[in-house]
């Protein structure tokens, strides 16, 4: 097995032979590489597999294991890169094995050049990377066989891990070819760019819903997640947090009481230079149920510090305040001059919208196991982000970052959690505390309450429309707390067309539409308060679940303000003009697909039900995903509003899994109607209030609605599935409420008190 993977059916990978540099600087990561004395004898006493790429290697068995370098929460990417593998290999997808890739540098995705998992970008980004690793593998195989057999290696067939020369009868399995040691070809990377891949029509494996690898191992057990480590002579942690969400520090610690639970070891207060946590105490002990009994038990005296009396609404009130002001943040989008166009528009429309802070809350709670080996520091932890929580790791022991190795586990759920490594900073400092292995779990209120959350927005719009109704200039501001300039990392920042700096351009994307409109401003604006003291991360759609709230909402109440149908006015927005050639058609394609299969406009509804649509082009317009809905809603006298139907028609380019894309919308569209309808937390006197599923409450099972879903695969590029539909759903469901009883709501989530207040408005 390669050193640096974990198996799908092993429980720990010993990884201290081999580290990697992944370091930490006041402008962000320095990323490197630095082998610890004894690799290379360690390398020389491995199996003779057969490894065309560091992707993938094939075992003197036939077996093929792949190697994947993203996160699988659940949305089985690491046997959806398998299926890209083998379909340009040839191999037969039962000799087909997965595993987790360690923070080894040479497993950094192909385009983005660290560790990362999120935005839909995995199989988008890796598509054509793993497509020409498998056809290296086949080619190389294919001239090895040749040289066995002595025939040409033009005249062979590969199929199902069998290499066969049809004239003679000649056949070699791939498990021959690598016992027979003739696999030897090596390609240059202008070699692998220079190799031709399949075209859609040849395919075999893709776009078949083959068996997921990963589904087995997580059925009967074998697969470990974070919370299952175990190691030998390993103990407990149990955090406390202090009742802000961040900026408190801890004054004093009385273990006095705690002393008297068995098994107590020690109370660590957390030195936290990475500045991840602050104010945070784990309590240490030979179990968790103890570990949980001491942290209960310790008197903890807090400085709350500068955040102390943030609300929500002061959060609100500060974005407000900067949104009026002229010289507030930076352009995303300046094209033309709406602010003339608006001198000149025969109608302006105003808006605001505004969204909640929501908490991610994965069903396996935030873990991590550390041990010191050494001068080598382990992680045990399923992460969605291992080139930054490694540097993570490394600050919170203060050692240098090529010393620490992080061993991905599965994970029960991400969703962009665990992007963040704040579970990893009180495993690393307790377990160099007491000199043993530590596991630190969360408990669910720890989740909730120091969730790297998504943002409380505020957004305002304003549209104008000339004489014959048609959209002349939007200007739209944008004003949030901005997660990815948390990071501290300058390349996920975006450099301002105003050239007043960089600017977190994912708190904006979306507003950069594909509708043809001449006069066009996007600002975004950063909320300081809001980020200081609600620390926050990336959610599932991340901007685009804000941004196109505004957008979807804003173009429908133009087309009401105009009379027109609000389908076919975006229809007519998207011409293709311009810079939108291309992307606005294929936006058009799946608007009328969801139209059609909804059947929006054929058919009079009852009184007080309602369609409403939206389309959209998550998530990163360099990276787009089309995705359009209709939703179909009754909405009653009281204002209480039911979601009957989504209709979710998106175009994925080039399908791998059919199953697994119909599984990731549905999956997506559900998660945006529980933010639509359902979820919202709120912060007073600095923490956030809502602490388990009592007082924050997700989409239950018996809310949901049907969901109707139509993929269009048309061969293009493959897209990404996991987040687009998570952003159409809440505009489709506000505009559905407006055409079922005239309402028109615009902050989230929707509530059954503004449906009946914007009724008798």
């Amino acid at each position: 097995m390669n050193e640096h993977v974990k198996s799908v059916t092993a429980e720990t990978t010993d990884l201290s032979r081999r580290s990697f540099l992944v370091g930490t600087a006041a402008t962000g990561l320095v990323l490197g590489y630095a082998g610890v004395p004894g690799i290379d004898a360690a390398s020389a006493a491995a199996p003779a597999n057969f490894a065309p790429s560091v992707w993938y290697s094939i075992s003197p068995d036939g077996l093929v294991t792949v190697t994947c370098g993203k996160a699988d929460m659940g949305q089985h990417i690491a046997s959806t890169l398998a299926q890209i593998v083998c379909e340009e290999l040839g191999a037969k997808w039962s000799d087909m094995r997965v595993q987790l890739a360690s923070n080894d540098p040479k497993f950094n995705d192909p385009v983005l050049g660290a560790q990362i998992t999120g935005g839909s970008w995995s199989t988008m980004m890796n598509f054509e990377a793993m497509s020409r690793a498998g056809a290296a593998g086949r080619i190389a195989l294919t001239e090895g066989a040749a040289a066995a057999m002595g025939v040409p290696a033009s005249e062979l067939v590969v199929r199902d891990s069998m290499i066969v020369h049809p004239k003679s009868k000649k056949q070699m399995s791939f498990a021959d070819v690598v016992k027979s040691g003739k696999a030897t070809k090596t390609f240059t990377p202008d070699e692998l760019k220079a190799i031709k891949l399949k075209t859609p029509d040849q395919y075999t494996m893709i776009g078949v819903s083959v068996p997921q690898l990963d589904i087995p191992s997580k059925t009967n057990g074998t697969a470990k997640y974070g919370i299952d480590v175990m190691l030998p002579g390993m103990v407990y942690g149990a955090v406390v947090t202090p009742p802000v969400r961040f900026g408190a520090t801890v004054k004093s610690v009385d273990d006095s009481a705690a002393k008297k639970v068995p098994g107590f070891i020690k109370a660590v207060t957390l030195d936290d230079k990475t500045a991840t946590t602050s104010g945070w105490v784990v309590a240490v002990a030979s179990t968790y149920a103890n570990a949980k009994k001491a942290a209960q038990a310790l008197k903890i005296a807090y400085d709350a510090g500068p955040n102390a009396k943030v609300s929500s609404e002061t959060l609100l009130d500060e974005a407000k305040r900067l949104q009026k002001l002229d010289d507030s943040g930076q352009f995303f989008v300046k094209d033309g001059d709406p602010n003339a166009a608006f001198g000149s528009a025969a109608k302006v429309l105003e808006a605001e919208y505004t969204t909640s802070i929501n908490i991610h809350a994965p069903l396996e709670p935030m873990n991590a196991t550390a041990e010191f080996k050494g001068d080598i520091l382990h992680v045990y932890s399923g992460n969605q982000f291992a080139t930054r929580s490694g540097a993570i790791a490394a600050g919170a022991a203060g050692i240098d970052p090529k010393f620490v190795v992080m061993h991905q586990m599965w994970l029960g759920g991400g969703f962009g959690r665990r992007l963040d490594a704040d579970m990893m900073v009180p495993a690393v400092q307790a377990a160099k505390a007491v000199g043993k292995p530590v596991k630190v779990i969360y408990s669910r209120e720890n989740d909730m309450t120091m969730d790297f959350s998504r943002p409380l927005t505020y957004q305002k719009v304003k549209a104008g429309v000339d004489g014959d109704g048609k959209l002349v200039a939007i200007s739209h501001d944008v004003v949030s707390a901005w997660p990815t300039a948390r990071w501290g990392i300058p390349d996920f920042l975006t450099p301002s067309v105003d050239k007043k700096g960089p600017l977190d351009s994912f708190t904006v994307n979306g507003a950069d539409f594909f509708y043809t409109v001449p006069n066009h401003y996007v600002r975004a604006i950063k909320n300081e308060l809001a980020h200081n003291a609600t620390p926050s991360g990336q959610l599932r759609s991340v901007a685009p679940g804000w941004t196109f709230w505004a957008v979807e909402s804003m173009i429908d109440e133009i087309a009401a303000a105009t009379g027109k149908d609000p389908a076919q006015f975006r229809i007519s927005l998207l011409d293709g003009a311009g810079k939108n050639d291309g992307g606005a058609q294929r936006l058009r394609n799946t608007l009328l697909a969801a139209m059609g299969l909804s059947g929006y406009g054929t058919r009079q509804l009852p009184k007080g039900e309602g369609m409403g649509v939206a389309c959209v082009s998550s998530q990163e317009r360099a990276s787009a995903s089309w995705t359009a809905c209709v939703a179909h809603v009754a909405v009653a006298p009281s204002g209480a509003v039911t979601v009957k139907k989504l209709t979710v028609a998106t175009d994925v380019g080039t399908q791998v899994h059919p199953d697994n894309i119909r599984a990731q919308v549905e999956g997506a569209a559900l998660w945006g109607l529980s933010l639509a309808m359902y979820e919202k937390a709120t912060l007073k006197d600095g923490g956030i209030e809502q602490t388990n599923f009592d007082g924050y409450t997700p989409l239950r099972m018996s809310q949901t609605p049907e969901v109707a879903i139509a993929v269009i695969a048309n061969g293009e590029k493959a897209t990404g599935v996991g987040e687009p539909a998570v952003t159409v759903v809440a505009p489709a469901i506000g505009n559905a409420i407006f055409n079922a009883s005239g309402a028109r709501v615009r902050a989230l989530p929707i509530t059954a008190e503004a449906v009946k207040a914007s009724m008798k408005a």
